[in-house]
């Protein structure tokens, strides 16, 4: 007995070490895609600013206080407290793995780590990895939690190569393409869950990636038959809706979250296969969604569903911005601009990002609001193991070192302006590759001025891109006595010898945007400087007995009004304006949406002309 103890303990420190070694190390695919990515992500390492703050607030005040007894507790016992425990593991993995691969904090490995040795002791002999009884299987959000097992533990893998999470992955998928399919026998993977589909239909984008990971065929098979099952009786039409419509409300029942799940899958299937018609339907389902159905914010749904032209009601009563809808929006985005490197996408990163996604996690307790309305005060909780967006919303900031620039088409190209350090290969003219570092250092979004230090590995002829964003204005990039000028929604690319220590000085003005409410709120404007949506805080307003008193007369002059915020406010970006309040001239102060009611406070971003 005890030299069996003794085995099992040296077993299970050697099966540690494996998963601590070489942090550095990417443990990637061994299928390429037939379609290669034209957007690289560059290595970013101190990302600062506005970003790497909030960065910093969804480790240290939500990932790290997550509690792994908490979102274990439905696999230890089953079934679980409610029907969705299961995806928060798969979830909190992915979180994890990608701030471990931008910081390699311990803190947050060694959590990550005892989560998944526990979470592997919980798979059942047959492979399963849910939180239901036998009677229950299959049922409700049963292959949706596996989708998210099979995410958290390739995502795992990926960044210490620990073996035994990519066999439970393996496991996992072996049982659901057991269970389901049109062979004779097999279940009906559309009926296994909410929808019409979408939400087990969604298990496709892991399917991908383990045939990717594994090179077994009957992942691929099984990618297929999801493709096909989409369009039966009882499943979405997806591509035939999209196809005949182009209209994403046709789609299954225009369930927002779990549709742009699917995408996302699509997406991974196309880039594996090459079919082109996957591509083209979704970009048109992507400029349905940008063109009829997204909120100034970058998030979209109203009660969780695609709604119709132009209805984007915006209170708490709406259960408007899903978390979980703006973090896959943003994936979504993510994957176009991979495949595609066009700007436009990085534009939309940017709105969702500086915005939507940041306003849903309270930097001051870290945590979330499940719905993130533009009116109203921020509905945050700070519960684990329950709201599906409170374990959603940290996976998208987790992604923001993915956003910041990379190479497209070889070329590096910066797409976000923040504080940090870049690192990459390229080629030069001379077909020789060398090795980039960038350093930006700015103040942004507080101002338009961004200095960028070129370090190539060896003096060389090459070409640099900076994005101009849309919302700019006065675009350019100086070095030495040469000045280049840039269009907004384009890449600004300079082609020169580069030598280490090159200074490249970029500057851009932010004018205010006055924005129309539309069809939801036609008497009422909003107002966004650079990309951030600003709004009126009541609680740094206390001349505002309610947000329905102020109204705008003055729309252009905006003051720097940052010495007024509270001492427990870190980000200091405040502004006034002049606001006409119960028929009296007052001055009202204005905070980014991001910002904004972080101490409980009513919010408005629409506020009356």
């Amino acid at each position: 007995m005890e030299k069996r103890s003794w085995l099992f303990w040296v077993l299970f420190i050697l099966s540690v070490q494996a998963c601590c070694a070489n942090n550095d190390k990417v443990y990637g695919p061994i299928v390429p895609n037939k379609i290669n990515d034209r957007y690289v992500p560059a290595r970013y390492q101190n990302i600062g600013g506005l970003l790497g703050y909030r960065m910093n607030i969804n480790l240290e005040k939500r990932l790290l206080q997550i509690d792994s007894a908490t979102l274990l507790s439905g696999f230890k016992k089953r079934p679980g407290s409610q029907t969705w425990i299961g995806e928060h593991v798969g979830k909190f993995l992915f979180s994890a793995s990608k701030t471990y691969a931008y910081n390699h904090d311990a803190r947050i490995k060694h959590l990550m780590d005892d989560m998944v040795q526990k979470y592997i002791a919980c798979q059942m002999p047959d492979g399963y990895l849910g939180t239901y009884l036998l009677k229950d299987r299959w049922t409700e959000w049963d292959v949706w939690a596996h989708k998210y097992a099979i995410i958290g533990l390739l995502n795992y893998y990926s960044v210490t190569g620990y073996r035994p999470a990519l066999q439970t992955a393996v496991k996992a998928a072996d049982l659901i393409c057991r269970t389901f399919g049109d062979g004779k026998g097999k279940r009906d993977l559309m009926t296994a869950g909410e929808h019409n589909g979408l939400a087990p239909g969604s298990i496709l984008e892991p399917m991908v990636d383990l045939y990717r990971y594994t090179g077994e065929k009957r992942y691929l098979d099984f990618c297929k038959y999801i493709l096909r099952a989409y369009e039966q009786p009882t499943g979405p039409k997806i591509v035939s809706q999209l196809d005949k419509y182009g209209d994403v409300t046709r789609v299954g029942d225009a369930k927002a979250y779990e549709m742009l799940s699917c995408f996302l899958g699509i997406l991974k299937y196309y880039k594996l296969t090459g079919e082109e018609k996957y591509l083209k339907l979704l970009q048109c389902a992507w400029l349905d969604i940008k063109s009829h159905r997204l909120y100034i914010t970058g998030t979209s749904s109203d009660h969780e569903v695609f709604q119709p032209p132009g209805v984007l009601n915006a209170g708490n009563e709406n259960n408007m911005g899903e978390g979980c809808v703006t973090v896959t929006w943003i994936q979504f985005n993510l994957q176009l601009l991979q495949i595609t490197g066009e700007p436009k996408y990085a534009e939309e990163l940017e709105r969702s990002v500086y915005n939507h996604l940041l306003a849903a996690e309270n930097p001051e307790t870290g945590c979330v609001s499940y719905y993130t309305a533009l009116q109203g005060a921020k509905p945050y909780r700070c519960d684990q193991g329950f709201s599906c967006c409170l374990s959603s919303v940290p996976r998208g900031i987790s992604l923001i070192p993915e956003m910041m620039g990379g190479k497209i088409n070889s070329v590096f190209t910066l797409l976000m302006y923040e504080n940090g350090e870049a690192t990459t290969n390229i080629p030069a003219a001379n077909a020789s590759n060398i090795g980039l570092k960038i350093k930006m250092s700015t103040q942004f979004p507080l101002e338009g001025k961004v200095d960028v230090i070129v370090n190539p590995s060896a003096t060389a002829v090459f070409t640099v891109n900076f994005r101009v964003p849309e919302w700019s204005a006065n675009f350019s990039a100086k070095i030495g006595d040469k000045t280049y000028t840039g269009k907004k929604g384009e890449l600004l690319s300079i082609s020169r010898k580069w030598k280490a220590g090159d200074h490249v000085a970029i500057a851009f003005d932010m004018p205010l945007q006055i924005i129309p409410g539309g069809i939801s709120y036609p008497d009422a404007i909003a107002f966004k400087r650079g990309p951030q949506v600003l709004a009126i805080d009541q609680g740094l307003n206390p001349v505002l007995a309610t947000l329905n008193q102020p109204i705008v007369i003055n729309e252009k002059l905006l003051v720097d009004k940052k010495e007024s915020l509270p001492g427990n406010w870190d980000w200091k970006e405040a502004y006034s304006i002049d606001m006409r309040v119960n028929n009296k001239l007052q001055k009202v102060t204005l905070v980014p949406f991001s910002e904004a009611g972080q101490s409980s406070a009513n919010i408005a971003v629409w506020i009356k002309q």
